[in-house]
Order: C-alpha cells, then sequence, then structure tokens
C-alpha cells in the first residue's frame, strides 16, 4: 500500500507493510532504482511481524516536492534529510535503518547525527568517509566513476535527461556483471524516473559531489557538519559485492575508526552492485542479525 507523508519540503511516497506495533524497519532504495528493489525482502519481513516502511527518494515518482522554487539537490545532505525527516515525521524509535547505495549514505547521515531514533544500520554497495580528492583517488576508481564526470559536459546532462532509460540499463549491466535481470523488472522500477526532477537530482548530485555547484541553503548546516566526517553512532553491518564495478569494494574497507558502536563489513562473492536484489537472502540473514542483536527480534511472534 502507498502511503504519503509531508516534510518541510517532500511529499514522501512510501509504501509500508506488516504489523504497525512491530520493530521499524526502514528500507532505503539506491539509485538508479526504487522500492521494487526490495520486492524479495518485504514479504519475508512483513510474515515476522516487523513493520516494514519503503520510501521512494527524492526525484523518484510517486515522491513530490512542495515548492517548484527548491533546488532539486540530489547531495547526500538532501537524502539524509529527507531520511530523518521521514523518520521523525511517522515518530518512529528505535527503527533499524537498511539502505543500499543512496540509500546507504542517507543511513550513514542518520546514523551520525540523527541516531536517537535508530537502533543500528544495514549499510549495502557504498562506504562511509568516501569524499576522496581525485589526487589521491585510484584510478580504477576513478574511472568507475564515469557517469560522474559525464554530467560535467552538456551533453552528458543532455544523455542523463534524454536518455535515461538506456544509460540506466547500461548501469545496471555493468555494475552487476554477473546478474541477469528481465526487462519487466527494469521497467517496473524504470517507471518512477519518468518526472521532471529525476535528471536534475540526480546531475546536481554529482556536480555537487566534486564541487562544481554549491549545496542548497536549507542544508547549509548539514552539509558543515558532514564535512566533518562525524562518527557513526549506532551498530553498523556493511555488505559489499566482491563484483561491483560502481562503488568498489575498497570504499567500505578499513573504516571501522568512523563507527562509535561497532562496523562489521561482509563481502559477497560473485554479487554485484544491486544486492537486495540479487542477494535477498544474504540481507535477511542480516536484518535478522541485527534485530536479534538490538533486542528486538525476540519481540516478533
Amino acid at each position: 500500500m502507498t502511503k504519503y507523508m509531508e516534510t518541510p519540503y517532500l511529499n514522501i511516497a512510501y509504501e509500508e507493510a506488516g504489523d504497525q506495533r512491530g520493530p521499524p524497519i526502514v528500507l532505503v532504495h539506491g539509485w538508479p532504482d526504487d522500492v521494487r528493489c526490495w520486492d524479495k525482502i518485504v514479504p519475508e519481513l512483513a510474515g515476522l511481524g516487523c513493520r516494514v516502511l519503503a520510501p521512494y527518494l527524492r526525484g523518484c515518482t510517486p515522491t513530490t516536492f512542495r515548492s517548484k522554487e527548491t533546488l532539486r539537490s540530489g547531495a547526500i545532505a538532501a537524502l539524509g534529510q529527507d531520511l530523518a525527516d521521514f523518520i521523525e515525521g511517522l515518530d518512529l524509535t528505535d527503527a533499524l535503518v537498511v539502505g543500499y547505495d543512496w540509500g546507504a549514505r542517507a543511513g550513514y547521515v542518520v546514523g551520525a547525527l540523527f541516531s536517537n531514533r535508530v537502533r543500528a544500520l544495514l549499510a549495502m554497495s557504498a562506504g562511509y568517509a568516501t569524499a576522496t580528492p581525485i589526487r589521491d583517488m585510484p584510478y580504477d576508481l576513478a574511472k568507475a566513476y564515469w557517469y560522474e564526470w559525464l554530467v560535467a559536459t552538456r551533453q552528458g546532462r543532455e544523455a542523463m535527461d534524454k536518455d535515461r532509460r538506456r544509460l540506466c540499463r547500461y548501469l545496471w549491466q555493468t555494475w552487476s556483471p554477473g546478474w541477469r535481470f528481465t526487462d519487466a523488472e527494469f521497467s517496473s522500477s524504470a517507471v518512477s524516473w519518468d518526472n521532471d526532477d529525476w535528471a536534475p537530482i540526480s546531475i546536481y548530485a554529482y556536480l555537487q559531489r566534486w564541487g562544481e555547484v554549491p549545496g542548497a541553503p536549507e542544508h547549509a548546516r548539514l552539509e558543515e557538519r558532514l564535512s566533518e566526517t562525524p562518527l557513526i553512532r549506532v551498530p553498523t553491518v556493511m555488505l559489499h559485492g566482491a563484483n561491483g564495478s560502481d562503488n568498489l569494494a575498497e570504499t567500505s574497507e578499513g573504516k571501522e575508526r568512523f563507527f562509535a558502536n561497532g562496523y562489521e563489513r561482509r563481502v559477497l562473492p560473485d554479487v554485484g552492485h544491486f544486492i537486495p536484489r540479487e542477494a535477498p537472502a544474504e540481507v535477511l540473514t542480516a536484518i535478522r542479525e541485527l534485530l536479534s542483536a538490538r533486542g528486538l527480534y525476540k519481540t516478533i511472534g
């Protein structure tokens, strides 16, 4: 069932399943993707008696902006603030946040700066503290980020806008080279990108990441705090696909010093970038373990 909640800048659409009295689990999808990535995860969690909530990120239909004047930012601060507003707006407490790619980056924000409502974090496919200057970045990683450099050009921005489906299909194919998805699976998520906000948000995300444009004024204070690489204050498990060719597995390695309550990293062999789709059993195992470790799983009937 799709529901809506209003935040200061968005009308966030989300899907909800399970028992409203159960442990809350917030599933935050990546880019380019949408909540359909959780289709093999949600029924299992709902069957365990959890309250499962899966918001659509900004730029993904049916989430909309409340004002046409709001900057279509895709910055980590924007994603993190959206997630914090979502959790607070629903008055969730002791929430387990599960995010991959952009969803993982949003999860890091709430795990560091809004941790009072979060019990634990399961992050996938994107490491923490990865703002590496190009002079310090391995060129294999720079090569993996080719699509982020592409939008620095006019034709690259046009491709992100006018040729988005062909571009994203190529990203799906190359980021998870051993995974075979169907046309129906791709199309069921691609419809979420068919709106006027998706391309500007996607473009702005990478222009801002590499310092080409400023952030949105409403996120200035949060951007400042994130620039200091704050500690993640909740127990965290990281799943990274060994075969992922976007955020390479090395981006989550050796990050223990940034996690005040534990950091366990698991590299999944023969798995690429789209972990919830490719390895749902491993995701469910990690979720069960985090629920159990935090004293929540025992409450599930």
